[in-house]
């Protein structure tokens, strides 16, 4: 993990000032405001995750970052050009939320059509196609037609076309989807390798465990805004309460429990903050900017099970049948 000491001498990959997005109708009219006044660096070696409800703006983010929208408001640079500098493009790989595969082609097919994009040489474009379908755990399935394989097995295929080009800059939208625990810890494990060779990595994902074990960095979305942006350790970390571990737990104040536990064990007690977990803290983050911003572009929150969906349950636990009874027998 990259610490502020680190980052603070690393080159700046990302650069976003007043980044924001407005959707217009038919007649050019602002219809939606995706994004709002984004404002963040991300460096190099880093990885940085993007959280956010449905209809946050987090994918919206990431198009700007690839150059596929243009920023109605706001400055961006990626790699030290703007996002559709050609050269830049050449140095970013892209893992989209649901990877667009040529159903008709193999495996191997596939990743030798992606190193052709990139104008691999075909000597060094077979070395890397061998080594991806090693690394993905497809080698034995390189003949099979892509529209065969499963989602699990796609996304896999999709990381590895990522990956193709060598890049500087990796950028993943669910890059754990649709993969069995084992395939998740991989790609973990991968992301971690791929920040530790200097390259840098943007994840926007929901499955907020996996943020947790790979991200430097996080930034919460809500309604186009960040919400929160720091460290994991840092928003995580509850300042107002400390854990005493101990081998023999007492109760009482800190001082005095930590002079009974030296004189019982010999050894000074160890005292941290607890940190809540990823996943409390979002909620908490997102719960908070629902009751500032009562209406919002994207997804609104859960209100329960649509009525006809209910099987004949009402929301107070009795049935419809049992309330037409009641609703006879007061009319009787």
């Amino acid at each position: 993990m990259v610490t502020e000491e680190q980052r603070e001498g690393r080159a700046v990959v990302i650069e976003a000032r007043g980044l924001t997005k407005v959707f217009l109708d038919f007649w050019h009219r602002p219809k939606v405001r995706a994004v709002s006044g984004l404002s963040f660096d991300v460096y190099r070696g880093e990885v940085f995750g993007l959280l956010g409800p449905n209809g946050s703006g987090k994918t919206t983010t990431l198009k700007m970052l690839l150059g596929l929208l243009y920023p109605t408001q706001g400055a961006l640079r990626v790699l030290g050009h703007g996002p559709r500098h050609v050269l830049t493009k050449a140095r970013i790989g892209y893992l989209p939320e649901d990877s667009y595969l040529y159903p008709s082609l193999t495996c191997e097919e596939t990743l030798h059509f992606y190193g052709r994009l990139f104008g691999l040489p075909s000597r060094e474009r077979g070395r890397r196609v061998e080594q991806l379908l090693e690394m993905i755990g497809l080698r034995h399935m390189r003949h099979r037609l892509v529209g065969e394989f499963s989602r699990g097995m796609a996304r896999r295929l999709g990381l590895a076309q990522a990956l193709i080009n060598d890049p500087d800059l990796v950028i993943m939208d669910e890059p754990t989807a649709g993969l069995d625990p084992p395939g998740r810890r991989q790609v973990k494990d991968l992301i971690l390798t791929l920040a530790a060779r200097g390259k840098t990595v943007v994840i926007s994902s929901h499955l907020l465990a996996d943020m947790e074990d790979v991200c430097d960095r996080v930034a919460i979305l809500y309604d186009g805004r960040f919400r929160a942006e720091g460290t994991v350790a840092a928003l995580l970390e509850e300042r107002r309460r400390v854990a005493l571990t101990v081998p023999a737990p007492e109760e009482g104040e800190l001082q005095r429990l930590r002079e009974a536990v030296r004189a019982v064990t010999g050894v000074d007690p160890v005292v941290e903050h607890p940190r809540r977990n990823l996943e409390e803290f979002f909620l908490e983050v997102i719960e908070q900017a629902r009751r500032e911003t009562p209406e919002v572009s994207g997804a609104l929150a859960e209100r329960g099970l649509a009525d006809y969906l209910a099987g004949g349950l009402r929301k107070d636990g009795g049935s419809r049948e049992g309330q037409k009874s009641g609703d006879t027998a007061r009319n009787g």
